[in-house]
């Protein structure tokens, strides 16, 4: 019973390769092997789970997504955003290339161009105005003493950092970072800062 079942495990995935190779191009690079070649399609506009069903479709498997906001929200269900940009552009690539979309919440404009994900700050403060708390944790690293406060005056608590905005920060843009501590004025991203 066991080899019947691994023969026909075995048929059945040399089918399937067969089967995958049929619609695309198995050009090969200078001194390598075959790479598979598909049209990628535009997803700019569509709902993100729509999209990525649209990429796997085309013969995509590494799929990225993103806050296009640059608040660093984590997409917990894809029906519930959009893409708004994505990375590469449509046309035809290797199958193995990563795809990355840039989404919003789909009762969200997309803003006009895409925040993408924090770069390390480095040794130089970014200027992290409107950006989320959370999105100036992710560029400073785990290395750097970051602290973050309610500017509004009402003493709240910040429980979910893609949620506030900062307002203030000291060190200053621009500023030598060497150790300091971080501090950041923030406020909820539908507040005004004071």
């Amino acid at each position: 019973m066991r080899t019947r079942t691994a023969r026909a495990l075995v048929g059945a995935a040399a089918l399937l390769a067969l089967t995958a190779c049929e619609d695309t191009d198995t050009s090969a690079p200078a001194g390598g092997t075959p790479t598979a070649r598909a049209a990628l399609p535009d997803l700019v506009g569509k709902g993100l789970q729509s999209a990525r069903d649209t990429a796997k479709s085309a013969g995509f498997r590494e799929l990225t997504s993103h806050d296009a906001l640059g608040r660093g929200r984590a997409v917990l269900l894809d029906r519930n955003w959009k893409v708004c940009s994505q990375t590469p552009p449509a046309g035809t690539l290797p199958t193995g290339t990563t795809v990355d979309l840039g989404a919003v919440k789909t009762e969200e404009d997309c803003p006009p161009k895409d925040a993408g994900e924090p770069a390390p700050a480095g040794d130089t403060m970014p200027d992290f105005t409107g950006r989320s708390v959370r999105f100036a944790r992710a560029a400073l690293g785990d290395a750097v003493s970051l602290g973050a406060e309610d500017a509004s005056g009402k003493d709240r608590e910040i429980l979910l950092e893609s949620n506030w905005k900062v307002c203030g920060q000291d060190p200053k843009s621009g500023a030598k970072l060497t150790g300091q501590p971080v501090r950041l004025e923030t406020v909820k991203f539908d507040e005004e800062c004071p």
